[in-house]
Parts: C-alpha cells; structure tokens; sequence
C-alpha cells in the first residue's frame, strides 16, 4: 500500500492557521492534497492533524482523516519523523501494510504531479535508496557563503576567495514540498539527508519556504508571475 501523509497541526505561530490559509482562492492545503490525488500513486491520502476545522477543510477537498494527532505529536516540538512515526503505528495497529510513504507539506503550492509520479519511479527503480525527494541549487555558490562574527565578516571555506564560480561544485538544498520513503527506514532512523537517498532537481523558480508573512507575500507574486499574471 502507498500512502500520503500530509502533516497540518492547528498551532501555527508565525504564520495564524497557515495550513488553511487562503492562497489565491482556496486553503493552502488544498494543493498538496489535490496534487497527491491527481498522481494516482496512492491509494490513501491522509492529512495528519490535531485540529477539527483542519480535518473538516481537508476532508472537502478529498483526503482521509482517520484519526485526529494526540497532542504529544502536536506540539512545538514534535518532528515530522514524530508523525510520521505516529502515522505507521496508526496503520499497523489497523493490520494494513504501508510500502512506500510519501509526506507531503501542506504549505506546498507550487507541487507538480509529474515531480511525485518521478521520485516515486525513482525510488522503486533503485531498490538499496530508502529515500527520494525534489532539490534545487543554491543561487550562489555556497563555498563563497559568509558569516558574522561579533558585526565582522567571515568566510566559511576562505580558501575559495579567489575561486570562479565556474569552477566551484553546484550545492543542492531540499526544496520543503515532499519526501518519498520506506516505512523501515523511519522506523529505524536511517537520516534523509544521506546516501541513502535520491535527490529529484527542481527548478527554483518553484520553490518558497513560507514561514513567515514576507514568505507568503512572496509565494503570492511568484504565483501570479508562474501564471503568467505579471
């Protein structure tokens, strides 16, 4: 069996009741749940929630929600591994078998089917990766990047001062939509961010991380500029 688990707690601080959140006509959510049901690679697709007015938003837009999250999975300091966790005990405890685990983030907007239906062929065509999920590059070489230390700059790699950009290996970063895996592999703690995934380049015009309210006013115009609006 394939399941989507889409996690959405009721706690949001930064962002009000983000995973509802209206986004250009329609709650938030409502893009990570449509995109795993247009897939077809599932044969459930679960949201993850503690919150009834959640459960009631994603059940009108087509997904389960089978049970509602206790709260030591709800708090500000449960991981997604956490619920994930408490999701395939959730099935195991029904006598249903998961074989591959897709979580998907419900603040996801710009989720493309063909990426789901590709890292989920991906990961079944390489059988020793427990893991697939999308990446994109760093704008800007990372080798170049600096810090500060007590209002002074400091390189991380000063060796790569004098360094073209050219000749400086691409560094790749998760892009936050969603992650392909095999049930064993979070029960037994194997990192994502390892060789045992594959990592799915993306374009990053269509990546945002929206944690916070100049994020979502960002996410907006990048939307309408990916619609051709602007």
């Amino acid at each position: 069996m394939k399941i989507a688990i889409i996690p959405a707690r009721g706690g949001s601080k930064r962002i009000p009741r983000k995973n509802i959140k209206d986004f250009n006509g329609k709650p938030i959510i409502a893009y990570s749940i449509e995109a795993a049901l247009q897939s077809g690679c599932f044969d459930q697709v679960i949201v993850s929630t503690d919150d009834q007015e959640i459960a009631e938003v994603a059940r009108q837009y087509g997904a389960q929600v089978p049970f509602l999250r206790p709260e030591n999975v709800s708090d500000d300091y449960a991981t997604t591994a956490d619920v994930l966790l408490h999701a395939i005990d959730w099935f195991a405890e029904q006598a249903q078998e998961i074989e591959y685990l897709c979580c998907i983030y419900a603040t996801a907007p710009f989720i493309d089917v063909s990426d789901i239906k590709a890292t989920y062929q991906s990961l079944i065509d390489n059988p020793s990766a427990e893991y697939c999920f999308p990446v994109c590059e760093f704008p800007f070489p990372i080798q170049r990047g600096v810090k500060l230390v007590n209002g002074r700059v400091e390189m991380f790699q000063p060796e790569h001062f004098n360094t073209r950009s050219q000749d400086l290996e691409p560094g790749y970063h998760d892009v936050g939509q969603f992650y392909w895996g095999k049930p064993e592999a979070y029960r037994a703690g194997i990192p994502m961010f390892s060789n045992k995934a594959i990592a799915y380049p993306i374009s990053r015009k269509r990546v945002v991380d929206l944690d916070t309210p100049e994020d979502w006013e960002y996410a907006l115009l990048l939307s309408k500029v990916l619609s051709g609006q602007v």
